[in-house]
């Protein structure tokens, strides 16, 4: 089976490319989704967080308060890698697990659309990397429309990850999503037939 990665910063709308690939039919392997569950009460990396963040961030309900660990980390470069170092290696064999048990059933291909491909060093798991870009303005009006997020925060977010223009350069194939959804529809088509090598077609 064929993996290949799904990356880009925040605001850039890989969310969205991930959708299109889903709908034809190409599973679709969600980091973010996964960290939360790894991270939620019980899960593999739960009592690790805790531990290095403080009870500070865990919720009345026993769960962490993402935001509020967001606002601790992306303030702080060394809070972001503590918090990494923990978490990336439990989300990453989580992953496996997930690859194993699709590539069992029998698809020929999966996505796994994750942020951090290219700053954690994992470019080399993957068949391919596809990036997702758009133009700052863009990013930052999706942010505040998505999330209310006022401009400043947007911009320290995206301060704090790499510079897309160098993601986009360190992968196989770039997504330019600033436009309408057909631009970017016939953008995917267009990589997903060079990956797959046929003629594929997204709803």
């Amino acid at each position: 089976m064929k993996v290949f990665g799904l990356t880009g910063n925040i605001g850039s709308g890989k969310s969205t490319v991930a959708a299109m690939l889903h709908e034809a039919g190409i599973p679709v392997l969600d980091a973010d989704r996964i960290s939360r569950e790894v991270t939620a009460p019980g899960g593999r990396a739960y009592y690790a967080v805790v531990q290095a963040f403080g009870k500070g961030i865990v919720r009345d309900d026993g769960s962490i308060d993402r935001k509020r660990l967001g606002e601790i980390v992306f303030s702080d470069p060394a809070s972001r890698e503590r918090l990494e170092a923990i978490t990336h290696p439990v989300i990453l064999e989580a992953m496996r697990d997930a690859l194993s048990e699709l590539a069992r059933g029998g698809h020929r291909a999966a996505v796994v659309e994750a942020t951090l491909i290219h700053e954690s060093g994992r470019k080399g798991l993957f068949d391919a990397v596809i990036s997702v870009a758009c133009d700052r303005e863009t990013a930052i009006s999706r942010l505040a429309a998505r999330d209310g997020m006022p401009r400043g925060d947007a911009e320290a977010r995206l301060r704090a990850q790499m510079d897309a223009e160098r993601k986009a350069g360190a992968s196989d194939h770039v997504i330019d999503n600033s436009g309408n959804l057909e631009e970017t529809r016939h953008q995917v088509e267009r990589v997903m037939r060079v990956l797959l090598g046929q003629g594929t077609h997204l709803p």
